[in-house]
């Protein structure tokens, strides 16, 4: 199973940023993928999750209305659209997927992750 997050980078408050997860080396399209994010110095945090068909998505409340996740089977790629955003937005951000399904419990189950990618907001 691989998971290679990219998109990230230095952004002002206020701003926007993509980040893509790349899936490969399993059928991606039978499982829930997401994101999670670490802050420095913080425990980490599920931030969105995307059902394998994409009619069931969860976010943490901190970014319901600012982030959108979407997900393109065909590609095995899924996507966090991140608007509006604010420092505290400022994490290593990882792509990742488990056997729980898509939801507040989600992350508890993630079991395979790739690399992160950084996403830094500050003015």
């Amino acid at each position: 199973v691989q998971l290679q997050a990219f998109g990230g980078g230095l952004v002002q408050p206020g701003g926007f940023l993509r980040l893509s997860c790349a899936a490969s080396g399993f059928t991606s399209d039978y499982y829930a993928i997401g994101w999670f994010r670490q802050a420095p110095g913080k425990e980490r945090e599920g931030v969105s999750c995307i059902s394998s068909s994409g009619r069931t998505i969860y976010y943490v409340d901190s970014v319901k209305g600012r982030f959108t996740i979407s997900r393109d089977n065909d590609q095995n790629t899924v996507y966090l659209q991140m608007n509006s955003l604010k420092p505290e937005d400022t994490a290593v951000y990882y792509c990742a997927t488990g056997p729980y399904r898509c939801g507040s419990r989600w992350y508890d189950g993630v079991d395979h992750w790739g690399k992160g990618t950084l996403v830094t907001v500050s003015s």
